[in-house]
C-alpha cells in the first residue's frame, strides 16, 4: 500500500515536544487526577449523567449551569425544572429502557428534556430537526419513542410527514411546560438505582450516504468522555464557561461539551446556532472562556475580516475535531487561544483520542488499545498478510484505524444488528480478538498519538496512488482567492481510478488565477494529488454539522456543473484554464496533464 497524499503539514510527536508541556499542566493537576480516577469505573457502576448532574445541583445550587443569549439558569433551578419534566414524562408512561424522542432546536428546554429523560433511565433520541419527509419518518421509526417532544420551531418538519409521527405520545414544548408547572420537583427515585450500562442517547449519523443510522451512547461511554476527554484533555475549571453553538443532536455537544462542563462543575453556554459573524459577540455575551468546534467552524471564523479586537476575548481553551493542520497556528495566533484540545472520536466509536499535551496538528493520545493498520484501498477493508493477520503501519505512515473491543471499551453498536456486525474485524492479530473498524485513515505520529487524514470513503485512487481529500482541500484553500474547497474523485471514461476535482467558492470580489493555483498546488502536493478539474461555484452544501455534501458533487462530476465555471489543468506551466475540446479524450488515452 502506498501512502496517502500529501506530505505537507505532516508532523510526528517527539519526546522533547511532550516534555515541554508538562510544567503548564501542573495547574490542572486536580482535573487530571479526577480524570484518571474516573477511567477506572466499570459499566456496572451506579453512576449516570442524571446522578452526576443532580449531585452538582445539591452541592452548588446557586452556581450558574446554563446560559442562553445572556440569561442564566443555576444548577438548582435547572435541576428542579428537569425533575418537573421527568415527572411529566413518567406520567406519560416513560420507564427505564424506553425512548424519549427530542425534535427541538437549540434552546434551554431541549437540554433540560434530555436530562429529564436520562434521569428516568430512558434514552434521549436526538432527532435532526433539519430532516424532512421519508428521512425523518425513518429516524422516528428507529426510535419508536414512548414520548416525542417537539419544539414549535419544528412544526414544519412534522408537517412534512405523510401521517402522525411514530410515537405513542407527542408533546409540544408548550404543552410540556403547562403540565410541568404543577409537577413534582423532587429528584426521581429511580436515578440512584440506574447503572452506567443503560443507554443514554441515540445519536444519528449524518446520512450523507444513505439513510441515517441510530448509534447507541451509554452512560458508561459518556462518563468515560467526562473523565478522559473532559478531565484529562479539556480540563475546565469551576469558573469556566464553555460556549456551544453546535446542534444538541450532535455528540460533540451532548457528550463532549456537556460532560466536560459537568465534570468540572462549570457552566454550559448554549448558542442558538452557529454564525461566523456573530460568534464572538455571542460567546462574550455568555462569558465564555472556552468553546467547542467541529469541522470547518474554525476556518469560517478565520475567513472573517480581521479586526483589531480579534484577541480581545477570554477564550483560553477550545475543544473539538476537524481543525485543519494548515490553519492551526494561524487560528491560535490570531485569536490568542492558549490551548487546542483537538480530539478524535465518533458517535459509535468505542475509543477516543485527545490532545492533552497541547501538541500542534494532532488528534492526541489514546490510552486504550487501538491499531493503525495497512488497508486495501479498493475494498476499504484491512489488508491481511499471508498468515491471515493484519499489519501495523510504522511511525509517520497512514493506515486504517481500528479500536479493540474490550469490557472497558465495548462497542454499543447501532439499532440495526447487521450494520453493527459490518463494522467489526475479527481475528485481526490473534484468534478471537474483535476490533471496531472506524473507516478513518490516520497517521501514526508516535508516542500513542495520531493525526486524522481522511474518511476512507472520501479517499480516492489516481495513477496508482491514494489521495486524501482533506489534505488536498487544505492545499487548495491556501490560495488567497479561495474561501472554501471540497475535493473528490470523479470517473473519467476509460481511465483507471478517479481524477481529482475541486469545487471552490471564492472570497467576494476575488478572481482565481489558474497559473498561480497550479504553481501553488504543484509546490504543496505530489503530482498525482493535484486536481485536474476545478469547479467555481457560488455556494457549497453542508450538513447541519458542517460536513461537506460530496455525494451529489461526485455524481455531477465534470460534465454536469450547470452554470458554474469549469477549469481544467492544461499543464503544470500553463495552469488551469477553461475546459477545451479533446481534454477528456487525452485523459482517456493516458496523456496526463501536469507532466
Amino acid at each position: 500500500m502506498t501512502d496517502t497524499a500529501p506530505a505537507k503539514n505532516v508532523s510526528t510527536v517527539s519526546l522533547t515536544g511532550l516534555a515541554a508541556q508538562l510544567p503548564s499542566m501542573l495547574a490542572d493537576a486536580p482535573s487530571l487526577l479526577r480524570g484518571a480516577l474516573g477511567m477506572t469505573r466499570t459499566p456496572r457502576a451506579r453512576e449516570t449523567i442524571g446522578s452526576v448532574f443532580q449531585k452538582l445541583a445539591e452541592r452548588r445550587p446557586d452556581h450558574p449551569f446554563l446560559r442562553f443569549e445572556g440569561d442564566t439558569l443555576t444548577y438548582g433551578d435547572a435541576n428542579a425544572q428537569v425533575n418537573r419534566y421527568a415527572a411529566v414524562l413518567a406520567a406519560q408512561g416513560v420507564r427505564t429502557g424506553d425512548v424519549v424522542g427530542i425534535l427541538v432546536a437549540n434552546r434551554p428546554e431541549a437540554l433540560l428534556v434530555v436530562l429529564a429523560a436520562v434521569k428516568l433511565g430512558a434514552a434521549a433520541g436526538m432527532l435532526n430537526h433539519h430532516q424532512r419527509g421519508d428521512v425523518l419518518a425513518h429516524s422516528l421509526g428507529l426510535l419508536d419513542a414512548t414520548v416525542l417532544v417537539v419544539g414549535e420551531e419544528c412544526d414544519e418538519a412534522i408537517d412534512s410527514l405523510d401521517g402522525p409521527p411514530q410515537a405513542k405520545t407527542t408533546l409540544r414544548i408548550t404543552e410540556l411546560d403547562v403540565l410541568a408547572a404543577d409537577a413534582d420537583s423532587a429528584n426521581p427515585a429511580v436515578t440512584e438505582r440506574l447503572q452506567a450500562s443503560e443507554v443514554a442517547y441515540y445519536i444519528f449519523t449524518s446520512g450523507t450516504t444513505g439513510l441515517p443510522k441510530a448509534s447507541r451512547m451509554t452512560h458508561f461511554r459518556w462518563l468515560k468522555s467526562m473523565s478522559g476527554l473532559g478531565g484529562l484533555g479539556v480540563r475546565l475549571r469551576r469558573d469556566d464557561t464553555l460556549y456551544c453553538c453546535l446542534p444538541l443532536y450532535h455528540n460533540n455537544a451532548l457528550t463532549v461539551a456537556l460532560s466536560s462542563v459537568l465534570g468540572a462543575g462549570a457552566t454550559f453556554a448554549l448558542g442558538r446556532k452557529f454564525s461566523a459573524s456573530g460568534f464572538w459577540a455571542d460567546a462574550a455575551r455568555n462569558g465564555a472562556t472556552a468553546f467547542i468546534y467541529i469541522g470547518e467552524v474554525c476556518r469560517y471564523l478565520l475567513n472573517q475580516p480581521e479586526q483589531p479586537t480579534d484577541r480581545d476575548n477570554d477564550i483560553r481553551v477550545i475543544v473539538g475535531n476537524g481543525m485543519r493542520p494548515e490553519i492551526w497556528e494561524a487560528f491560535t495566533e490570531r485569536f490568542g487561544v492558549e490551548r487546542v484540545a483537538e480530539f478524535y472520536g465518533a458517535s459509535e466509536c468505542n475509543i477516543a483520542f485527545i490532545n492533552a499535551l497541547n501538541q500542534p496538528r494532532t488528534a492526541g493520545v489514546c490510552p486504550l488499545p487501538y491499531a493503525v493498520v495497512d488497508y486495501d484501498a479498493d475494498t476499504g477493508r484491512p489488508r491481511r498478510g499471508e498468515d491471515g493477520r493484519l499489519h501495523r503501519v510504522g511511525r509517520g505512515e497512514v493506515g486504517l484505524l481500528l479500536a479493540k473491543i474490550t469490557s472497558r471499551a465495548p462497542f454499543d453498536g447501532y439499532t440495526d444488528p447487521d450494520a453493527s456486525e459490518a463494522k467489526l474485524v475479527r481475528d485481526a492479530f490473534t484468534d478471537g480478538d474483535v476490533w471496531f473498524d472506524t473507516g478513518d485513515l490516520v497517521r501514526s505520529q508516535g508516542f500513542m498519538h495520531v493525526a486524522f487524514v481522511d474518511r476512507l470513503g472520501d479517499t480516492f485512487r489516481w495513477k496508482g496512488e491514494n489521495v486524501a481529500t482533506t489534505q488536498v482541500e487544505g492545499a487548495v484553500t491556501e490560495h488567497d482567492a479561495v474561501s472554501e474547497a471540497v475535493v473528490y474523485g470523479v470517473e473519467v471514461p476509460g481511465a483507471d481510478g478517479r481524477a481529482g476535482m475541486a469545487a471552490v467558492t471564492l472570497h467576494p470580489g476575488a478572481a482565481l488565477d489558474g497559473a498561480e493555483l497550479s504553481e501553488l498546488l504543484h509546490r504543496l502536493l505530489p503530482e498525482y494529488a493535484v486536481p485536474l478539474f476545478v469547479r467555481i461555484t457560488d455556494h457549497l452544501e453542508h450538513t447541519s454539522t458542517f460536513k461537506s455534501r460530496k455525494v451529489d458533487l461526485r455524481k455531477q462530476g465534470y460534465s454536469d456543473v450547470g452554470d458554474d465555471e469549469l477549469l481544467v489543468l492544461a499543464s503544470r506551466a500553463e495552469g488551469y484554464r477553461a475546459i477545451f475540446e479533446g481534454y477528456v479524450d487525452a485523459l482517456t488515452r493516458g496523456e496526463m496533464p501536469g507532466r
